[in-house]
């Protein structure tokens, strides 16, 4: 029987499993868009954009990295990224939860339009539409907001 999810903050040695991470559910979720190609721009944008700023919060189940999430200082949360084998348990949630609490007046978010999942995920956690706008790769994307 599998181990309950675990949060842990995010540490120096996690970087490659973040990225292998992110791959996984960015193909799973985009197959059409070759992310493989996108790889060694994520990991500079990780380390130079992300980890400097961010608080990064870890999942864990049986010693396995199963998502992330990340929130700066102002609120705002930039990846919440779960194992596709996990969508539809409990690891969003619990990473959305942590990020309100780790920035308790507000989380402001960027959700792509079209991925109507994800944003039934973030209308049940509390988040409201406030906006929209275009992408640098030029897809529509939602602005979101959940305050206390």
């Amino acid at each position: 029987m599998s181990e309950a999810f675990k949060l842990r903050p995010y540490r120096e040695n996690d970087e490659d499993a973040s990225i292998t991470l992110w791959l996984e559910t960015w193909r799973q979720a985009y197959p059409s868009i070759n992310f493989d190609a996108r790889v060694e721009w994520w990991r500079e944008r990780w380390r130079t954009e992300l980890v400097p700023v961010a608080q990064i919060v870890i999942a864990e189940q049986d010693g396995a990295m199963v998502g992330f999430v990340t929130i700066d200082r102002t609120g705002y949360l930039d990846q919440l990224v779960v194992s596709p084998p996990q969508w539809g348990s409990d690891v969003a949630r619990l990473l959305v939860d942590d990020a309100k609490r780790l920035s308790p007046t507000g989380v402001t978010l960027k959700v792509n339009a079209d991925n109507a999942r994800a944003i039934k995920f973030y209308v049940r956690n509390g988040f409201v539409k406030t906006g929209d706008e275009v992408n640098t790769s030029g897809r529509a994307v939602d602005l979101m907001e959940w305050k206390p």
